[in-house]
């Protein structure tokens, strides 16, 4: 009975259940930056996000000052709590209670004693550290430069704050990074559907030689790979004189947006019934009025589609702009702003690449849920006859 038409499928529930566990696998990557950036950055590198609400334990080390050396019978004794060196202090905050559950005495065997033990160390040294902190350092010689280094390790509750976020937004120069991107987001997003829109028109209504393999160039232009034009681009840029700028980045993206736009608006607006526009022909409407005042309203839904499309790409593009923007500070976009002065060369800090993940998707997710019911019949475009 699954095969007659109407009826209701039996394997139903295996098509709900794929759903939702296909939506809770691309969630969870999701989920995982989220969480990370409200996380301290030393805690991120100890333990995994699915371990945040937990006790995470980190190493320390801290100075026994040479200041508080005294001698008792011919034995140096330095004494103190490892919680009160200023490292320690800037690290944990103030008022921090933690407990120490291993210490060394150096930084190839940090945690190489358990608490409350009285380690026997180089040179006729001990070194006992209680689990309050309290440590007393010992050496039959008197203590040289500073004063020895104890490393320690402590269970330290979970961090959650804003110190991520607020490193990012108020990083010098992210304000005109912002404006940067919105500059080159919006006119490389109008600019190809105002382009592909009169193409796809062309291609969708109009007779003329040649339409047929036009329309097969576009779709062959679908497979080829942005990173093969970008250095003869940039070279017809300098040529042309507009090298490294607005306009040569706008242009670029434009480039490289039109055989989707121009596809997808032409299988939209191919669909359009035919008997509307011939009427409006035959009353006396040009090409260029059926297409504003007909085609245009009606082909709205597909041009939401691609609008959504491009201005996610050149919203998150990083390529493009490195090769098509000037390197310095008043021209950078926000991916290029947090990617050179945020990470660094090695992009290791997770807690801001997280963050700063958040903070960029912030627009991008506005526009699409804004525009997201036309994505669907936009994508759809032509599918059906």
């Amino acid at each position: 009975m699954d095969n007659i038409a109407g009826t209701k499928s039996s394997l139903t529930w295996a098509v709900n259940i794929t759903v939702v566990a296909l939506v809770l696998i691309w969630l969870i990557p999701t989920v995982g930056l989220l969480v990370s950036s409200f996380r301290d950055r030393d805690q991120i590198t100890q333990s995994g996000w699915w371990n945040s609400p937990f006790a995470v334990e980190q190493t320390f080390r801290a100075r026994a000052q040479k200041a508080d050396m005294v001698e008792r019978d011919g034995v140096f004794v330095i004494e103190g709590n490892v919680f009160a060196d200023a490292d320690v202090v800037e690290a944990l905050g103030e008022g921090a209670s933690l407990t120490v559950s291993q210490f060394g005495g150096s930084s190839r065997a940090p945690t190489e004693f358990t608490a409350g033990a009285v380690a026997e160390l180089k040179r006729g040294q001990t070194l006992l550290v209680e689990p309050s902190g309290d440590f007393v350092f010992t050496s039959p010689d008197e203590f040289k430069r500073s004063g020895p280094r104890v490393y320690f390790a402590a269970e330290t509750p979970p961090d959650f704050n804003l110190a991520n976020y607020r490193q990012v937004l108020t990083s010098d120069g992210m304000d005109v990074a912002f404006i940067n991107t919105l500059t080159v987001t919006i006119p490389a997003t109008v600019i190809p559907i105002l382009i592909a829109a009169f193409a796809a028109y062309a291609l969708a209504w109009m007779e003329f030689p040649g339409r047929g393999l036009l329309i097969a160039t576009v779709v062959g232009l679908l497979v080829v790979p942005l990173q093969l034009a970008l250095v003869p681009l940039l070279n017809l840029h300098n040529q042309v004189g507009i090298g490294q700028s607005f306009v040569g980045i706008w242009l670029a993206h434009t480039g490289f947006g039109l055989p989707l736009a121009i596809y997808l608006l032409r299988n939209y607006m191919v669909g359009l019934p035919r008997d509307i526009i011939e009427s409006a022909k035959v009353d006396g409407a040009t090409d260029f009025q059926v297409f504003t005042k007909i085609v245009l309203p009606l082909s709205f839904p597909a041009l939401a589609s691609f609008a959504i499309f491009q201005f996610l790409w050149t919203w998150n593009d990083l390529l493009v702009a490195k090769v098509f923007l000037p390197s310095n500070d008043a021209s950078k976009v926000m991916t290029v702003k947090i990617a050179d002065d945020l990470l660094g060369s090695k992009g290791g800090d997770w807690g801001i690449l997280a963050t700063a993940a958040f903070v960029s998707i912030a627009v991008p997710l506005l526009v699409f849920f804004t525009m997201q019911r036309y994505l669907v019949r936009g994508l759809l475009a032509g599918s059906v006859k």
